[in-house]
């Protein structure tokens, strides 16, 4: 049911992807218009609990996809008119596992659990095999380690985060949590995806790079000095590099951008 550009612009001007739309996998309609519901009123999140834990083998997205897609993806949560939720461990990147684990005192009702997790599973092209979920070491691997948050590139995207609620603080355009003062534009076939956002006379454009090759994008911020408040590909976030300059001065026609795979770029709008 999901997987496209759209569906994440959607859910980023409404909060919800369906609302009322007929889903493939579901065989019905779902969801429901969130008209009328103030940004506060809804938490934002690339993984939880549930989707990793509900997972075969409950991997994290730290070992699902490239760093540079776990960056962009902090900046589409972190970066959105919504309240995030971090996943523990997710804010460095941590690679743990977190596979279902249950402690019933009921040999009923472990079997049936047991039974239940690789009956779900039986149907996946992989066909792995869930691990035992009353198994102690099961509960066991799943323990994070903090100590990765001082090292490496686990240091960078905790500071990386860090940096990004900073923002969230002190820029009013993204202070403010108004799904009202939000526009979003895409481009399908690229995958690239741009956020403005505004607040009083604070004004942000961000622009993310969702695929794995390096853009060319014409890009119109609008008239005014703009400056670059955090770039994804720079090498001090362990990225491939960025040509963009810090600072644009801009009129109303388009500037034109290279934005590597997987990144993005916040432009603060200045006077």
């Amino acid at each position: 049911d999901y997987g496209s550009v759209e569906h994440l612009a959607k859910a980023l001007r409404q909060g919800f992807t369906y609302t009322g739309e007929y889903s493939a996998f579901r065989r019905r309609r779902h969801g429901n218009s969130t008209a009328g519901i103030p940004g506060q009123r809804f938490t934002v999140f690339s993984q939880n609990h549930d989707q990793v834990g509900n997972r075969c083998l409950g991997e994290r997205l730290s070992t699902l996809v490239p760093f540079e897609a776990l960056k962009l993806a902090a900046g589409i949560v972190m970066l959105s008119p919504y309240l995030p939720l971090i996943f523990m461990g997710e804010e460095y990147g941590e690679t743990a596992p977190f596979p279902y684990f249950v402690n019933h005192g009921d040999p009923d009702l472990v079997q049936a659990v047991r039974h239940g997790r690789v009956a779900e599973f039986a149907a996946f092209h992989d066909r792995r095999h869930p691990p035992d979920p009353q198994d102690e070491r099961t509960f066991l691997c799943a323990r994070l380690d903090h100590k990765m948050a001082l090292d490496g590139h686990h240091q960078v995207l905790r500071l990386f985060y860090r940096q990004l609620l900073k923002l969230r603080r002190k820029v009013p355009a993204l202070a403010r949590l108004d799904r009202e003062a939000l526009h979003v534009e895409i481009s399908e076939e690229s995958g690239l995806l741009l956020l403005r956002r505004q607040a009083s006379h604070s004004e942000v454009v961000a622009v993310f790079n969702c695929g794995p090759a390096t853009l060319n994008a014409d890009i119109t911020l609008g008239a005014g000095r703009w400056v670059s408040l955090i770039d994804s590909a720079t090498a001090a976030w362990l990225g491939p590099g960025s040509s963009i300059p810090e600072t644009l001065h801009c009129n109303e026609k388009p500037v034109t951008l290279d934005i590597p795979g997987w990144t993005f770029i916040l432009f603060g709008k200045e006077g």
